[in-house]
């Protein structure tokens, strides 16, 4: 026990390492991660947008960050699978909190997100979003496209969210449309994984349908996705309702033959080719969920993007190891 700690969301003094306490209880942060909005030295922040004034079906989505929050706490302590390392070893996380909106005046919402993502996001960390329905996905891409420029879009989906737009919408489903229309991302660059409804135009985005990615190994997706990509800055969203109700039966638009989690899984743990530079997950509806069902799948697909950027940081500081050692011998040489 004494290498144990409790409330490690409040407690922790580092932002990297395990927390090590029971999994059922303590402050519930995402993976334990420390509380705090001093992003300074983190490699990434994790934030929640609890936001779904935006939702043509059932609401709820409000509630996801938390419940996404309290799946997660199970993934901690032991090395995370399929990653076989303890991501926070070296990767600093912190938990930065719910973004504050005023839920009487939705039309500020966008503008209030997209400028506390990029105070965020100045620092330099990744950002990882837990929404909150699909609209909040729309401000997120414009505070990553005023960093990177048009960004390639990857989307786990069963709806293109391609409806028709008159740049003012409060709408989860036509902010995609109006992302091609103003040149926040690059369709022919994008993708869209798991469509299962049809909408007026595509914008020229990729589509793998729900029938196609049936047929396909969760290797051949990610080929998909890393060749459509193509080494260009990528954001990477991904609505709940990709999979099917069976495995996610929590959200506010589900629609029957999608895929299974494990196929989604190991799809994305396959994308360490893309130039990933930031990542959501939305459309977590606990209300309609079942023993957490929902909230489990998205906290794992939020695991897999930590474990990627893990992986990334770990090869890099590889690589300058190696580059030094290298240094260090042609200067041995040159003397």
């Amino acid at each position: 026990m004494a290498t144990k700690n409790i409330d490690h969301a409040f407690t922790a003094r580092s932002k990297t390492g395990g927390a090590l306490e029971p999994t059922y209880s303590g402050a519930l942060s995402f993976m334990r991660r420390k509380y705090t909005k001093d992003v300074k030295g983190a490699d990434a922040v994790v934030w929640g947008i609890p936001f779904d004034a935006a939702v043509t079906n059932r609401p709820g989505a409000r509630f996801g960050p938390q419940a996404i929050r309290r799946a997660s706490a199970i993934l901690d302590n032991d090395p995370q699978y399929p990653f076989s390392r303890d991501l926070f070893e070296h990767l600093a996380v912190v938990d930065y909190g719910d973004c504050l909106l005023d839920s009487g005046n939705h039309q500020k919402t966008p503008g209030t997100i997209e400028r506390e993502a990029a105070k965020i996001l100045k620092s330099g960390a990744f950002l990882l979003t837990l929404g909150g329905d699909h609209f909040v996905t729309w401000p997120l891409l414009k505070a990553h496209a005023a960093i990177h420029g048009p960004l390639a879009l990857v989307q786990f989906d069963a709806h293109q969210d391609t409806w028709e737009d008159d740049g003012k919408r409060i709408d989860h489903g036509s902010f995609v449309g109006r992302a091609v229309k103003e040149g926040i991302i690059d369709p022919d660059r994008s993708i869209q994984i798991g469509i299962r409804t049809h909408a007026p135009d595509t914008f020229g985005i990729k589509i793998l349908y729900g029938h196609e990615i049936e047929e396909m190994r969760a290797s051949d997706i990610a080929y998909a996705i890393v060749d459509r990509t193509g080494g260009k800055k990528t954001y990477l969203t991904f609505d709940i309702d990709c999979l099917d109700p069976a495995y996610a039966p929590g959200t506010g638009t589900p629609v029957a033959g999608g895929p299974s989690s494990a196929k989604i899984l190991s799809t994305l743990r396959q994308l360490n080719q893309i130039d990933l530079v930031g990542a959501d997950v939305v459309e977590v509806a606990p209300p309609y969920d079942h023993a957490d069902i929902t909230a489990i799948a998205g906290s794992m697909v939020a695991m897999q993007y930590l474990g990627l950027l893990a992986e990334r940081k770990a090869r890099q500081e590889e690589m300058n190891n190696g580059n030094h050692n290298g240094a260090a011998v042609n200067h041995g040489n040159g003397i």
